[in-house]
């Protein structure tokens, strides 16, 4: 067997821990950032809050470099913040002076409430006294999905009570608990999919007509009532149009997510809290960064004298040690703080770049004079790369005087119409929004009449494209629209 030896030239860039934390930075939004920095004062007794201090202040450098050694691990000597951003001062403002820090309620509030399976449990308390009924509803409701569903099957769940509870149970025992749980309230918890968990709700309410025959469609005639193919139901039933209208009113009212509305009454109340403020005065744009982004942080003065105590004394090992470990942390409070200065500028440097681009836009709030964006324009402008663009846009959230707008609204493709003119397709779902809202719901526009629509208004967009669309808006196929 013969061998051969090849000679492979390959660059590779690799980032350094600091890099990467620092990319996480600009990642996340103000109200995470300001847990992320608690969380690094909590972990790095060197890092404080309050206005930086020098650090060096009386330390011979001679010294200090007769305490660094091969082992020391100084994060700072691969990681040059001028690397990434150039110091000089953007003629855009960088100051957070919007609003002061204090001025803030910096606590999120919190609504209290029991979970989703403790309400259940209290629930089956009261109704169940049998401790072996009671272990058994806990496996079921411990199986329950978010939306309320039970989508494991019965024989599994029996295997479950063996294996880790050592309960031996019939499929029957564990039928007729989650019968008593199907009972609870929310009304349809615990069904086994979505026509159940319909019916469970229509049997629980009063015997009206209009009840009776929604009972009637979604037990009997399911399929045909979600594919909307209302003719055969009314000749199944041999009902009026009314009838068949007046039911289908009762079952729109019911709930097909019955553990979300458990989950949205409990769920953290937390407000948006913008990561930059854009306000105008007299056809200018004005850009600043929350307050809160901009904290202020500093090298402990305790540490620091430390250090400079360390270096004083004498010169032994376990001076050495303490110099080390000293030294590694007043450096990694540094880095900190460097980065969180660095995500500041970078924050700055990339919504003032969407914000010039979009000044039509942020100057009228017009939403047909947003133009279409992508991240690389951006980076191209600002000359950093989409990735970094990309975090930057990720979950942040500008306040202007039209409201507060998550980043990536402002970004979308271009199209061109007949006449060559480039525009956004934010532009052309919108049209497509509009057109849906005022069809006539008794014979809703079909994709093709969509595109053709979007044609007679110089757009030039197939159907399948015109589907994409009407996707990406959550909006259903023509049939799925169709009313009585």
């Amino acid at each position: 067997m013969a061998f051969r030896q090849t000679f492979q030239l390959k660059q590779t860039q690799k980032l350094s821990p600091q890099q990467i934390q620092l990319m996480k930075l600009l990642q996340v939004p103000t109200i995470e950032l300001e847990q992320r920095i608690k969380q690094e004062i909590e972990e790095n007794p060197a890092l404080d809050e309050g206005v930086e201090e020098p650090v060096n202040e009386g330390l011979d450098n001679t010294e200090e470099a007769d305490y660094s050694n091969e082992d020391l691990d100084d994060s700072r000597d691969d990681f040059d913040i001028n690397d990434y951003l150039d110091d000089d001062i953007p003629s855009y403002k960088t100051s957070a002076n919007n609003y002061s820090a204090d001025d803030d309620e910096k606590a999120v509030p919190l609504s209290g409430g029991d979970t989703f399976q403790e309400l259940l449990k209290k629930q089956i308390e009261l109704r169940v006294k049998d401790d072996k009924k009671i272990e058994i509803a806990y496996q079921i409701i411990g199986n329950l999905d978010d939306d309320g569903y039970l989508r494991r099957d019965i024989y599994n769940i029996v295997d479950d009570l063996a294996f880790s509870q050592n309960l031996m149970v019939t499929e029957e025992e564990v039928e007729e608990v989650l019968r008593e749980i199907q009972d609870l309230e929310p009304a349809g918890v615990g069904a086994r999919n979505l026509q159940e968990c319909l019916l469970i709700q229509l049997r629980k309410k009063k015997k009206t007509t209009e009840i009776r025959t929604a009972e009637e469609i979604i037990e009997h005639h399911f399929e045909a009532f979600t594919k909307k193919h209302y003719n055969k139901i009314l000749k199944k039933l041999d009902i009026s149009e009314d009838d068949l209208k007046r039911a289908i009113e009762e079952i729109t009212k019911l709930n097909p997510k019955p553990g979300n509305s458990v989950r949205e009454t409990n769920k953290s109340v937390q407000h948006i809290i913008p990561d930059f403020i854009i306000t105008e005065e007299e056809g200018k744009l004005n850009l600043t960064l929350n307050s809160r982004n901009a904290p202020q942080l500093k090298v402990s003065r305790q540490y620091a004298d430390m250090l400079r105590g360390y270096a004083e004394g004498s010169k032994s090992k376990k001076d050495k040690e303490a110099i080390q470990f000293v030294k590694q942390k007043i450096d990694a409070a540094k880095w900190f703080i460097d980065a969180i200065k660095q995500r500041q500028q970078t924050l700055l440097l990339t919504m003032n770049a969407i914000m010039e681009f979009q000044k039509e836009f942020f100057l009228t709030g017009d939403e047909t004079n947003l133009k279409p964006m992508i991240l690389k324009d951006i980076a191209d402008i600002i000359g950093m790369d989409i990735s970094t663009v990309s975090r930057v846009a990720n979950s942040k959230y500008v306040q202007t005087p039209y409201g507060t707008y998550l980043l990536k609204y402002f970004f979308s493709e271009s199209l061109s119409t007949d006449s060559g003119e480039e525009v956004s397709t934010r532009e052309v779902k919108r049209i497509l929004q509009d057109a849906v809202e005022e069809e006539d719901k008794k014979k809703p526009l079909t994709d093709e009449k969509l595109a053709t629509l979007l044609k007679e208004k110089g757009y030039n967009i197939a159907r399948r494209t015109v589907a994409k669309y009407r996707e990406q808006l959550g909006i259903p196929v023509a049939r799925l629209r169709k009313e009585l």
